[in-house]
């Protein structure tokens, strides 16, 4: 069964593919935090310190999924936005448990499957259990109710999220890519949730894909793509990918 409902209220737009220069720029990538505030704090440090041998621009690309499955998605979602450390831009995209969070707040998704997705912990960190709710009140109050829990101004930041950022040799995005698709017509629903095509086509890419959304148990280079997502929710250990020109080296909030 599909967890996205039908519903007569018209779809968000499109949201925005940037393309960036990568010359003279250090670029931090970010895997999945998934509420786990205290280990994305201390993977910046870490970025912070280890940023201070380069010069130029220097840019933490988010590769998405903030909310959800960890304890703390509210505090994440305040720090992201909160001004990027001194001295580094930040770059926030789009992952699909945050369009999860949206779909269910515009009745795209109904309550207890975004429950099971992860939202159950989402809203605890909204000081929100709804299981109490649910003890209390009728199904629509209860989703009034849990929509008032939630900052406008959080549900605005997660509605202006990109989808992608690309460059000449690189491509950020949440989930992957469709192989054989060019950049400008890449379907939004895969870029936040295509898993075996995109694999399967891994040595076939043509430029190197940074990406979540796949768990892995160590960092993981396949062919032109790197998946960055180490569950951290799971392991405690959130990694970030350093690139300047060529190179790369990985940074773990746990090392």
């Amino acid at each position: 069964m599909s967890l996205f409902q039908r519903s007569r209220r018209p779809r968000a737009a499109p949201r925005e593919r940037l393309v960036m220069d990568m010359r003279d720029t250090v670029v931090y990538a970010i895997g999945d935090v998934h509420g786990c505030h205290d280990e994305l704090r201390a993977l910046e440090q870490k970025i912070v310190l280890d940023a201070q041998q380069f010069r130029g621009r220097k840019i933490i690309i988010m590769l998405g999924d903030y909310a959800d499955r960890g304890p703390n998605s509210r505090r994440v979602i305040e720090h992201l936005m909160a001004p990027a450390p001194k001295g580094f831009l930040r770059v926030c995209l789009a992952g699909n448990h945050e369009v999860a969070l949206l779909n269910y707040l515009d009745g795209y998704l109904s309550r207890e499957p975004w429950l099971g997705y992860g939202g159950r912990e989402t809203l605890f960190s909204y000081g929100v259990d709804p299981d109490r709710l649910a003890s209390l009140y009728a199904s629509g109050e209860i989703d009034a109710r849990i929509r008032e829990a939630i900052p406008a101004s959080h549900i605005d930041f997660l509605r202006t999220l990109p989808v992608m950022v690309c460059s000449e040799q690189f491509v950020f995005v949440h989930a992957g890519i469709r192989p054989g698709v060019a950049l400008e017509e890449q379907d939004e629903d895969d870029l936040l949730n295509i898993r075996e095509a995109f694999f399967q086509a891994a040595h076939r890419l043509d430029r190197w894909v940074v990406h979540g959304h796949t768990i892995v148990d160590a960092p993981l280079r396949d062919g032109r793509r790197i998946d960055i997502d180490t569950g951290a929710f799971r392991t405690g250990r959130l990694t970030a990918l350093r690139i300047v020109g060529k190179y790369g080296r990985l940074l773990s909030s746990r090392d």
